[in-house]
C-alpha cells in the first residue's frame, strides 16, 4: 500500500479519489455482504464500507473471501491501513465515506477493555490512556488544542512576547497551605502555584508577557472544578490600568471561544456544544459588577424559590454557588470586581477609594463553571508591599527579588491567570474538570 496517507479530516478533498488512510477501527457492523467500519485517526471519525462482491471481482473467489472475512472479524482498536475511493454521504454526521478497496492489518488488538457501551468513572479512570480514543475524549482534546493555539495566536497579535516562569520556585505566590514541598539540595523547595512573580519581573524588562505551563496546588478538594496539577496562562504588563486589564480579558476570552468556533466546530458538534451561547458570549459584553454589589445582590434574591447558597455577609468570600448563581443571573461571564482585601493575596493594590478593597477582579463563567481568571493591579509601593508580605507571615527574604522590582522603577502594572481546564470544561459544555486534561491528577488520583 502507498504511504501517502490521507488525514480522515482532509478526505472531502478528495471526493472520487482513491486515497490511503492510517486509521483504527473504533467499531464495526454490518451482515451477510457488507461491512461498516468506523474509523478514527485523531484528526476526526469516519466510516468506511466494504462489499463482498467487490473483493472477489479484484481478487478472485478465494482471495476475495479471505480479505472480506478479515475485515468483518477486525477487532476494536486494531490498527489499519485501509485505501478506497472517497464518496459524499449525506446521511452520515461526517458527509463522506469510504468505498473500500483493500485493508492491511498493521497492529492487532484483542480483548478491548473500552467496549462501545456504558463504564463507571473509576473504570474509565482507571482506564484513561484508553479512553482518551473515545469521540467525546477526542472532541475535549481538540478543543483544548485550539484554545491553547489561539493563545499564543492573541498575545502574539497584542505584542507579548512568551516567557517562561521555574517550575521550582522558593516561595509561594498564593495560600502557602497549598504548597507541594520538595527538597532541592538540602533547601525546601516548592513546585509553582503560579508564574506570576517571576512574570511580573519580566514584565518589567519586557514590557508585556505571558507564559503558559503547569502549576501546582496541593488544596485538599474533591469538587468538580479543582485539579492538583493544572494549566494557567499568566500575562503580565506594564503601564496598564485595572479597567483597561479587564477590557483585555475580556478580549483573550472572547478570542479564545472564537477561536474553538473557528477550529474545533466538529468536535463542538459531538458534544452537542450549544453554539449559538457560545457565539452570544462573544457578541454580548461582559457584565461587570462590585464585590459589594454583588453580595448585596446575594442578600436580595437569596429567598427566591429558585437559590441553592449559603446566606453571605460583606466580608465573607463566595462559594461555588455564590458564582454559580451572580454568572448565571447576568447571562454572560461576569466580572465581580473590588473584593475585600482580607480574602485577596497580598500583592493586589487597594483601591483609591477604600483601603479594605483592592483592585482586582474574578471573572466567573456562567451555566455553573464558576471562576476562570483571577486578576488585579499590582502594588507598586516597596513599603506597602513589604508591610503586606509581613502581615501575610511570609518571610521577606524570600521575596526579596520581587521588592527590587518596587525599587528599580516601578511602574502601574496588572495582571491575570486563566485556568485552561476550568475554560476548556465551559467552552466544552462538560461538567468535570477531569476530562479536561488528559491525564487528571486530583486529591485520589495519580495513575495512569
Amino acid at each position: 500500500m502507498s504511504k501517502n496517507y490521507v488525514s480522515i479530516a482532509d478526505v472531502k478533498d478528495y471526493v472520487g479519489q482513491e486515497v490511503t488512510i492510517a486509521a483504527w477501527v473504533a467499531n464495526k457492523s454490518g451482515k451477510g455482504k457488507i461491512a461498516f467500519l468506523q474509523l478514527r485517526d485523531g484528526t476526526a471519525f469516519f466510516q468506511a464500507v466494504a462489499f463482498k462482491p467487490n473483493f472477489i471481482e479484484k481478487f478472485g473467489q478465494d482471495k476475495g473471501e479471505e480479505k472480506f472475512n478479515t475485515i468483518r472479524h477486525l477487532n476494536q482498536e486494531t490498527a489499519i491501513l485501509i485505501k478506497g475511493i472517497v464518496k459524499e454521504d449525506k446521511r452520515s454526521k461526517f458527509g463522506y465515506e469510504l468505498d473500500v478497496l483493500d485493508l492491511e492489518v498493521v497492529g492487532g488488538s484483542e480483548n478491548y477493555p473500552i467496549t462501545p457501551k456504558e463504564h463507571g468513572t473509576d473504570f474509565l479512570m482507571d482506564h484513561r490512556h484508553l479512553w482518551l480514543r473515545s469521540r467525546k475524549q477526542m472532541a475535549i482534546m481538540q478543543i483544548r488544542n485550539a484554545i491553547i493555539y489561539t493563545t499564543y495566536e492573541f498575545f502574539d497579535r497584542n505584542g507579548f512576547i512568551k516567557f517562561d516562569s521555574p517550575i521550582l520556585s522558593g516561595n509561594a505566590a498564593e495560600n502557602t497551605t497549598e504548597l507541594f514541598e520538595t527538597d532541592y539540595f538540602g533547601t525546601p523547595a516548592f513546585l509553582s502555584q503560579s508564574g506570576q512573580l517571576y512574570l511580573e519581573a519580566g514584565a518589567m524588562a519586557l514590557g508585556r508577557v505571558f507564559d503558559f505551563g503547569p502549576v501546582f496546588r496541593a488544596e485538599k478538594s474533591k469538587t468538580r472544578r479543582h485539579l492538583t496539577e493544572f494549566w494557567m496562562m499568566d500575562a503580565e504588563y506594564a503601564f496598564l490600568s485595572h479597567e483597561e486589564s479587564l477590557d483585555l480579558q475580556e478580549a483573550y476570552v472572547k478570542a479564545l471561544i472564537q477561536g474553538v468556533l473557528d477550529r474545533a466546530s466538529q468536535a463542538l458538534e459531538t458534544l452537542e456544544r450549544d453554539t449559538d451561547l457560545l457565539k452570544k458570549y462573544i457578541e454580548e459584553p461582559f457584565k461587570r459588577i462590585s464585590y459589594d454589589d454583588a453580595i448585596d445582590l446575594l442578600q436580595e434574591h437569596e429567598a427566591d424559590q429558585d437559590t441553592d447558597y449559603e446566606h453571605l455577609e460583606h466580608g465573607d468570600d463566595f462559594g461555588s454557588p455564590h458564582e454559580t448563581w451572580i454568572s448565571n443571573y447576568f447571562g454572560v461571564p461576569t466580572f465581580v470586581v473590588n473584593y475585600p482585601a482580607a480574602i485577596k493575596a497580598f500583592y493586589m493594590k487597594p483601591a483609591p477609594d477604600n483601603e479594605d478593597r483592592v483592585l482586582c477582579a474574578d471573572l466567573l463563567a456562567p451555566e455553573g463553571y464558576g471562576e476562570i481568571i483571577g486578576g488585579s493591579e499590582r502594588e507598586t509601593d516597596y513599603d506597602r508591599l513589604l508591610k503586606k508580605i509581613q502581615e501575610n507571615d511570609l518571610n521577606p527574604a524570600d521575596y526579596d527579588f520581587y521588592l527590587d522590582l518596587r525599587k528599580y522603577g516601578s511602574v502601574p502594572h496588572c495582571g491575570f491567570g486563566l485556568g485552561l481546564e476550568r475554560l476548556v470544561t465551559f467552552i466544552a459544555g462538560t461538567k468535570h474538570i477531569r476530562e479536561a486534561i488528559p491525564f487528571p491528577r486530583m486529591l485520589h488520583r495519580l495513575k495512569p
